[in-house]
């Protein structure tokens, strides 16, 4: 896989670090100057699969969140997000729609959904204990062949 840019960084598994992983993902993403629509999905979607990591992955315990951000030839955006928290003991489930595991703290259960919806790729690798990587893909909109015409 040839990389053109690349970016690399873990932080303690604490909410206030779900803003750190969108403004990491958005000045990231400058330089291949993504349309707004793009630029706030895919603000939705690091923020979803870290918000996975910090209060699933690590449920009454701390850790760390690593996410990677990778420009791939043809505009296409690499994210990786991982942990190191308890795992996703059944997959498939756990990307239903409106399946939670914390149904008390009122949560929709919809963030595999929207990150699904605003990828063109998403892959869950997971075990009991070791925690889970969320891969996912997206090829950026060629904004300025759509400016020239």
């Amino acid at each position: 896989m040839k990389i053109t840019n690349e970016f690399k960084c873990t932080f303690p598994a604490v909410s206030t670090n779900e803003s750190l992983a969108r403004a990491a993902l958005s000045a990231f993403l400058i330089p291949a100057d993504p349309t707004a629509q793009e630029l706030a999905d895919l603000r939705t979607v690091i923020s979803e699969a870290v918000t996975n990591a910090i209060v699933h992955g690590y449920r009454n315990c701390s850790g760390e969140v690593a996410i990677c951000l990778r420009m791939l030839p043809d505009r296409i955006l690499y994210i990786r997000v991982s942990d190191k928290g308890c795992g996703i003991p059944d997959i498939e489930q756990a990307m239903t729609p409106l399946y939670t595991t914390a149904p008390e703290e009122e949560r929709a259960g919809l963030g595999f959904a929207i990150m699904q919806e605003f990828t063109d790729s998403l892959y869950v690798r997971s075990s009991a204990g070791n925690g889970t990587t969320l891969t996912m893909r997206r090829r950026l909109g060629q904004i300025h062949a759509e400016q020239e015409d």
